[in-house]
């Protein structure tokens, strides 16, 4: 790994908190990397100067024999083992579930904040996303059971994921109306080759409501790092999600541009799809992971590449 990165100069705020700009995804904890491959990332993404690190309690109920918190475990030995609670931003989520979801009734939230807390052995989080909408419960239960623990002192922020523009502006409002806990985030599904679901409404909401964006999927699910091309074939478990891309033109069109960035630049494409997000309005950190140490370099060299115009432009146009 490099040296330490001075992060004094490039810390961004989400709401009282202020985060390295780059989070370091804990899907892949419990999951394509052990504990001890986990603690080599951790211990080298927080060598680099990273504070901000993102997983969620339903993580990674996916995977053959697991049934969720596996991740959150793997962070709260991480904790315990290196003493650092203090200096790391800690994101989590509820509402999530398998086979089922949680929901966000009062008493699934109450419930789930205490399971994620006793996993991460800590005694509060600081950033709690809604992982999922959930439509059924009223946006008064909602806020008014994320104020409480605000107040409890168990979480210091709350944040969103994975809910409509017009169900966002209805608890922004009642947060604000009532003058309770209010989300200072958003964390949607946004990158170079999958821009539709966030830029418009959301995006609007995000911006008139001055909340931080966390994209997450922000690779692709590494199809933004350039390994996937026609013809070569990824080891990996996401393999079909990423390679999906490569049959559309826009996949095509991306990838040529991010060659053309990256030899500028004498840097990756992961660096450069990273550097585009951080450039777009209102993102304050994307999310990505990495399952060895080896993984991170490119990702965290985002932080301190400075794309030109005339290069955003390019990006943004091949993505179109």
């Amino acid at each position: 790994m490099a040296d330490n990165t001075d992060t004094a100069d490039i810390t961004r705020k989400i709401g009282g908190l202020s985060v390295f700009p780059l989070s370091l995804g804990g899907n892949v904890f419990g999951w394509t990397a052990n504990e001890a491959e986990s603690f080599r990332v951790l211990d080298a993404y927080a060598a680099a100067g990273g504070n901000f690190i993102d997983t969620a309690d339903v993580y990674s109920a996916w995977v053959p024999g697991n049934q969720g918190g596996e991740s959150e475990t793997i962070l709260g030995n991480w904790f315990a083992s290196r003493g650092n609670r203090s200096d790391i931003v800690l994101a989590t989520k509820v509402g999530g579930g398998s086979p089922e979801p949680r929901g966000l009734t009062s008493s699934a939230i109450k419930s789930g904040v205490e399971e994620s807390l006793q996993r991460l052995r800590t005694d509060y989080i600081d950033l709690y996303y809604t992982h999922y909408d959930d439509p059924s419960v009223p946006v008064e239960e909602i806020i008014t059971t994320l104020d409480e623990l605000v107040r409890e002192g168990k979480v210091r922020e709350i944040a969103a994921s994975n809910v409509a523009a017009d169900r966002l502006e209805a608890l922004l409002t009642f947060s604000t109306r009532e003058n309770l806990a209010r989300y200072v985030a958003l964390q949607p599904h946004y990158n170079l080759v999958s821009r539709d679901t966030f830029e418009g409404d959301l995006a609007d909401v995000a911006t008139r409501h001055g909340l931080a964006t966390a994209p997450y999927y922000a690779l692709a699910s590494g199809f933004l790092t350039g390994k996937y091309r026609p013809g070569t074939a990824v080891d990996s478990p996401r393999s079909t999600g990423a390679a999906k891309h490569l049959e559309t033109e826009r996949g095509q069109k991306v990838l040529a541009a991010l060659d053309d960035v990256a030899a500028n630049h004498g840097t990756e494409p992961a660096t450069v799809a990273l550097a585009w997000l951080l450039a777009r309005p209102t993102v304050v950190a994307p999310i990505a992971s990495a399952r060895t140490v080896d993984q991170l370099p490119p990702l965290l060299a985002s932080v301190n590449l400075k794309l030109t115009q005339p290069e955003l432009d390019l990006l943004t146009s091949a993505s179109d």
